[in-house]
């Protein structure tokens, strides 16, 4: 009776293994990229509507001066003639290791201004880069004097620092935003992609906006995510992959599988066969001890 117990059990154990095994595999339905929507794929509305970034409060904005006049490009331009290395190491994001960003960029205050020389306060926040530019510009012209219908005077201003951040299911970084549109495709790349377990159908990205923050949900598997709001990231977003359940299980892979079912069952088969043999040994003793017990009996 027991034995019978026991094989059914290694039956159960067995089967049940190999239900979880199977059930914790890697699919191509589980991580591919750009799939048509479907039951288990959500489909998105047409919402992509791109804007120009909007200057924020504790924004450091680069603004260098271009002008025939050299007395005011030293004069307007904190980097001196080096304007363009300073640039290039603020965009990179190694400003911030040997404090050039401070040095070198103008803070957005409390009150949405800098501070600029002979000009003073700049009303800067909610406006566009290209506007501060336009507004700059204008406020600059009387220092020099146009030829004809022609400005002699430009001024280039940039959003320097603009980062966002990747946790959870892959490499956590910190990432420089390389250029002004980056897509989730493009920052999932720069951060080293999703691992294996990491849960391709419940993407966050958490943004702060003027002190209000959202979380938004979304699965980057769907096609139609190149249509939507999600398919752009902003500064300061911070992008969160969950793992999927029954990461720690470990098995991504067919023949992984058949390796942990195959050492299962091998397992179980030694362990059964230890069992059985100690049961037999049992029953052996108890047998040969009855035995005794009945010759004795009789010789009395």
């Amino acid at each position: 009776m027991i034995r019978k117990v026991m094989r059914k059990s290694k039956h159960i154990i067995v089967l049940a293994l190999m239900a979880v095994a199977l059930s914790s595999c890697l699919t191509s339905k589980k991580v591919n990229l750009l799939q048509e929507p479907n039951k288990q794929i959500p489909s998105y509305v047409d919402t992509l509507s791109f804007e120009d970034y909007e200057i924020r409060t504790s924004d450091r904005l680069y603004i260098q001066v271009y002008s025939v006049d050299e007395r005011l490009t030293k004069l307007f331009n904190q980097g001196g003639g080096n304007g363009t290395y300073m640039r290039q190491q603020m965009m990179s994001g190694t400003g911030d290791l040997y404090g050039t960003n401070e040095l070198y960029s103008y803070l957005v205050d409390a009150n949405g201004n800098i501070q600029f020389p002979m000009i003073g306060d700049v009303p800067v926040r909610g406006k566009t880069t290209r506007e501060v530019k336009h507004l700059l510009e204008q406020e600059l012209a009387g220092f020099v004097k146009p030829i004809g219908e022609y400005s002699l005077m430009s001024v280039e201003v940039q959003v320097i620092g603009r980062c966002f951040s990747v946790i959870g299911a892959v490499q956590s970084a910190r990432v420089p935003l390389i250029k002004e549109k980056v897509t989730i495709f493009e920052a999932l790349a720069l951060a080293g992609d999703i691992a294996d377990y990491g849960d391709h159908s419940k993407i966050r990205i958490v943004r702060e906006i003027e002190g209000e923050t959202t979380i938004r949900t979304f699965d980057v598997r769907s096609k139609d995510i190149i249509n939507s709001e999600f398919y752009y990231i902003e500064p300061n977003d911070v992008i969160y992959i969950q793992y999927m359940p029954g990461h720690t299980f470990g098995i991504n892979h067919v023949t992984t599988t058949v390796a942990v079912v195959a050492t299962t069952l091998s397992f179980g088969g030694f362990i059964y066969a230890l069992v059985v043999r100690t049961m037999n040994a049992v029953e052996r003793s108890k047998n040969k001890s009855g035995g005794s017990s009945t010759t004795n009996g009789g010789g009395k």
